[in-house]
């Protein structure tokens, strides 16, 4: 779906990704991003959520926490970032955003709550009294004061495996007069994920039980005296979406795949957010009438469901006459659980495929998860592409070095 939407929307994009890799600027095996189109996109949902009152929090464990990106956000006013993990909101920061929202949601470890504390982010959400305990005393040994955002739960809540836990909806009053009680730390507000969904058989995005159950939440809070409440409502975060968490009582928004065009919906509504992320790869070798493309970042989001995938194949007849004459060919993807060394291609006996040829496939990554690399393009929208850098799905740098500050004409 989302070649598709690249080739139609962002071309302009593939025939940077193509021409890098061929002259050795880009490496296979490397998620390839538009930093013009990501700040465009940046600053779409920005300007509206600022008209909307909405705090905006960026999540960039999906690009691989990629340092540029982190710094073409922060130019284009989004300046923290949520952590969906310790390792998510350091890395984040190494590229300028600041800690906006810490413990959603992966939990912080006792032992690196002091790491936590230490990044001082304005919200940090708990799960149990243990965890805010933990929040709590790490702060307070930095004279600081932690805005708490409480994990509610309520019985009709969706969430995926994996990812339950919180306090029960039901005692929210009581809870925050315990999380005030707290020395180095106050009650704050309230999260859920996911607040929003996709909903495939209507091709749009719903608000989910979950955010019903923090708006009952806050209706009971606010009756009990407590007027300045923070609403988390994360999931499928696009500016289209914006207007309808706030009119449900959302304070904090924490866009991630809105900011490359790659939620759900935008597989099949063309929305204000561009394409901007692009995987690259190689051909390796060719065998029984297949070519094999090297792996290693071929983690397909599993959130619309399985379908197939297809790549194109820029071979040297594409590279004189264009990317848009390069042929679009199905690719036979590793299974879930295989370890995706190579993908191949069946070539259904045409030989004009070669090794080393750029193969460029289009889908909603979750780069954190995978061995991929990731490199922010500048000047796409100029004509001047270049690759700012290469880094690890960490966000750190990689093992190996490459040579890519030349620009490509």
């Amino acid at each position: 779906m989302f070649l598709d939407l690249l080739r139609r929307r962002n071309p302009a994009l593939l025939e940077a990704a193509a021409s890098l890799h061929r002259s050795g600027r880009l490496p296979a095996n490397c998620y390839a991003i538009d930093l013009d189109a990501v700040g465009r996109n940046a600053t779409t949902i920005r300007t509206e959520a600022d008209r909307l009152g909405l705090k905006t929090f960026a999540m960039v464990k999906q690009l691989g926490r990629n340092p540029d990106v982190s710094r073409r956000l922060v130019e284009s006013g989004i300046t923290h970032a949520v952590g969906v993990d310790l390792e998510c909101a350091v890395a984040a920061a190494s590229g300028g955003l600041r800690t906006g929202h810490l413990g959603h949601l992966v939990q912080i470890p006792r032992y690196q709550a002091a790491a936590g504390a230490a990044l001082e982010p304005q919200y940090w959400t708990v799960f149990n009294d243990e965890k805010a305990s933990e929040a709590a005393a790490a702060s307070a040994a930095l004279g600081r004061t932690q805005d708490l955002l409480a994990r509610l739960i309520g019985p009709d809540d969706r969430y995926y495996r994996g990812h339950e836990g919180g306090f029960p909806a039901a005692d929210v009053a009581a809870l925050a007069d315990r999380l005030d009680a707290l020395d180095g730390a106050r009650f704050a507000g309230i999260t859920t994920f996911p607040a929003t969904l996709f909903d495939a058989e209507n091709r749009t995005v719903k608000t989910t039980q979950n955010l019903e159950t923090l708006r009952a939440a806050a209706a009971v809070l606010r009756a009990a005296g407590r007027t300045d409440l923070e609403l988390n409502a994360p999931g499928t975060t696009s500016t289209a979406m914006l207007e309808r968490l706030a009119e449900a009582g959302a304070t904090q928004v924490e866009p991630g795949h809105g900011l490359t065009g790659t939620t759900p919906w935008h597989a099949v509504e063309d929305l204000a957010e561009e394409p901007a992320i692009v995987y690259v790869s190689e051909v390796s070798h060719l065998w029984n009438d297949e070519a094999y493309t090297f792996g290693g970042g071929l983690y397909v989001d599993p959130v619309l469901g399985r379908s197939s995938t297809s790549a194109i194949v820029v071979t040297r007849d594409a590279l004189d006459k264009g990317i848009a004459s390069a042929p679009v060919l199905p690719v036979d993807m590793p299974a879930p659980e295989a370890i995706d060394y190579y993908a191949p291609i069946p070539l259904g006996g045409r030989n004009d495929v070669a090794v080393g040829d750029t193969v460029m496939f289009g889908f909603r990554p979750q780069v954190f998860v995978t061995r991929g690399l990731t490199a922010a393009i500048s000047g796409i929208s100029s004509g001047s592409p270049r690759v700012e850098g290469v880094w690890a799905s960490d966000g750190s740098a990689p093992l190996v070095s490459y040579d890519v500050r030349e620009e490509v004409r």
